[in-house]
């Protein structure tokens, strides 16, 4: 596997960071995760503009401008030779410090770019196969402590998450947000589906995710109903359906949430009917990109 550091690509064994880099010590800086279908990068745009969107907030300094970062994506591209079932981790942090400290005045040169190729089959099996959701303890916060809506490469609270819901024996964990209604999962977006109306949260306590707007478009131009509202566990509970959706596999089914089954307990019709939707529209964004 070639990975690629700040300027070129690097055999994984030689793949390393300084033990001074912000991202070790700290968790200092954003990161997207992009899939690859047809050699192509999906969506990249959208991602890279939540990637410098991140940078700014954080006030990462000598961010790559967009068209070295389009050049860094199809050098992985190409050097891994990614085809299909393939995904690719950009992380940019804010650079080697002098001391593992949090000041940032204490960065020794430009931020570190880091983009790691992995191979994911998305396979009819994790397409179809209900998940088990359970809900934790652990809240999504408000933006006012550490904005969910920043990608950043702080993750412990949806890594705690992650935890308890693997120790309950299920496939994610499903968070709320600090009024206890229903915001997202762990790593994925959450929706529901009541009387052939899509919901999903507001999005105040989520990333803006951008699996999770495709598919909203998507109800919007298929005519099926959709929101962004608050709900609660009791609204889960009783869904007709529900499903997740992130970068990776898309759209997947949610057939049991703390033990109740949703719905008939497997992919219900809705569910299925966006998965089509969105492999045609992941298939015409590889075929629309030089």
């Amino acid at each position: 596997m070639q990975i690629w550091i700040n300027e070129r690509l690097v055999p994984e064994s030689e793949a390393t960071v300084s033990v001074f880099d912000s991202g070790f010590v700290l968790g200092d800086g954003v990161w997207e995760g992009v899939r690859v279908v047809g050699g192509k990068p999906a969506f990249l745009a959208a991602h890279l503009a939540r990637l410098e969107e991140g940078a700014k907030a954080l006030m990462i300094r000598g961010t790559p401008d967009r068209e070295e970062l389009e050049k860094a994506v199809g050098a992985v591209i190409e050097g891994n030779q990614l085809v299909d079932d393939a995904h690719l981790r950009i992380m940019l942090t804010r650079g080697v410090r002098r001391e593992p400290y949090q000041d940032p005045r204490l960065i020794h040169g430009g931020p570190t770019l880091v983009i790691i190729p992995g191979h994911h089959p998305v396979s009819d099996e994790i397409l179809t196969t209900p998940q088990r959701l359970f809900t934790v303890h652990v809240h999504r916060g408000a933006p006012d402590v550490q904005d969910p809506r920043l990608n950043s490469h702080s993750k412990l609270n949806c890594i705690m998450a992650c935890i308890q819901a693997s120790v309950a024996g299920a496939d994610e964990a499903l968070m709320l947000d600090p009024d206890g209604f229903v915001a997202t999962c762990n790593s994925t977006h959450f929706f529901i589906v009541r009387q052939g109306t899509i919901m999903t949260s507001d999005g105040r306590y989520c990333l803006g995710g951008i699996t999770r707007g495709h598919v909203l478009s998507l109800c919007r131009e298929h005519g099926i109903p959709c929101a962004e509202k608050t709900f609660s566990l009791t609204d889960v509970y009783a869904a007709d359906e529900a499903f997740t959706t992130g970068t990776l596999a898309g759209l997947r089914p949610v057939g049991e949430v703390d033990g109740r089954t949703i719905g008939t307990g497997q992919r219900g019709p809705v569910t299925e009917r966006l998965q089509q939707a969105y492999a045609e529209l992941l298939r015409s964004e590889a075929d629309g990109r030089d």
